[in-house]
């Protein structure tokens, strides 16, 4: 019986993403010499799968060369490779290979999150920051020769749908996670954690900064935050002017009342006063259904 294999979608590799030659170019550099990209939004982990790149370097070496690039203290910057190069230096490595492209400013930013957001595993926090990274940097370049405000609030909505298509998302769902952004650290860790759906996540970014921290400090302290809750604090008209007490009884007053137990319960002392003592527990309960059911007609008719 043979085996199937599904067809694959063959992603572009990081070479062909920055546009580099595979091996021509590529350096010995000092890990001394190499520095972090500014606001880099890919978390670095010493997780298990560092410990498994660690061993991997340590056995093999590094066979897929960092993509740095030239600054102006004739130092380098990391474009793709901030794992590597942590796992380098945990091996205790002192130059690595490594491959020098010239680029402006805005052009390493798009090169830095396309070449890193294609990770398997991204968090939600690092997909909105390198999305907004990027789009922020297409915007600079279009601003160059669109100066109109017009023109520009233009162009802001297709580079969305640019930066989207390229990572296969919807104009829609890049400016979603771009309102990641908006939130308090605190609460953006709750996002990564899956405490805080993005949809949710969505509406709490536009509160103003104490409204978020007393929302955190809600859902910290309860250990839950419902959209009901949400939506009811976004109906309040003057939330900028609440108090914390304020933000405390709206999230608390969206939450479903407690329907009491429709349980009713008779001893058998009460039903003593109206059957026979003979009677057994099967008759008084075909009696008791009788009458309800004639009651029930009754209110009826």
């Amino acid at each position: 019986m043979g085996v199937r294999v599904a067809n694959k979608i063959k992603l572009q590799s990081v070479d062909e993403l920055l546009g580099v030659p595979e091996i021509a170019g590529t350096q010995e550099i000092e890990i001394i010499r190499i520095h972090a990209f500014p606001n880099h939004p890919f978390k670095v982990l010493d997780d298990d799968k560092m410990e498994i790149l660690v061993d991997s370097i340590r056995e093999n070496g590094i066979l897929n060369p960092v993509i740095v690039r030239p600054d102006q203290t004739g130092n380098y910057e990391m474009i793709s490779g901030h794992r590597r190069l942590h796992a380098a230096g945990i091996v205790g490595l002192e130059k690595i290979p490594a491959i020098v492209k010239e680029m402006s400013d805005d052009e390493a930013i798009i090169k830095m999150v396309d070449a890193n957001i294609q990770r398997e595993e991204i968090l939600p926090s690092e997909r909105a920051w390198s999305l907004k990274m990027k789009m922020d940097a297409m915007r600079r370049q279009g601003a160059r020769v669109d100066t109109c405000s017009t023109e520009c609030d233009k162009l802001g909505k297709k580079t969305a749908e640019i930066v989207g298509e390229s990572f296969g998302l919807k104009e829609r769902q890049v400016q979603k996670y771009i309102r990641i952004t908006e939130l308090i650290p605190e609460l953006v860790e709750y996002v990564d954690m899956k405490k805080i759906a993005i949809a949710m996540a969505v509406d709490i970014s536009y509160f103003d900064e104490q409204v978020q921290k007393w929302v955190y400090e809600y859902l910290k302290d309860n250990g839950f935050l419902k959209p009901v809750q949400v939506a009811a604090l976004k109906e309040e008209k003057n939330l900028s002017k609440a108090t914390q007490y304020d933000v405390i009884s709206t999230l608390n007053a969206a939450l479903p009342t407690k329907v009491e137990s429709a349980k009713v319960s008779l001893s058998e002392k009460k039903l003593d006063k109206y059957f026979p003592s003979h009677y057994s527990s099967k008759e008084r309960e075909n009696i008791i259904i009788q009458l309800l059911e004639q009651w029930s007609e009754s209110q009826e008719q």
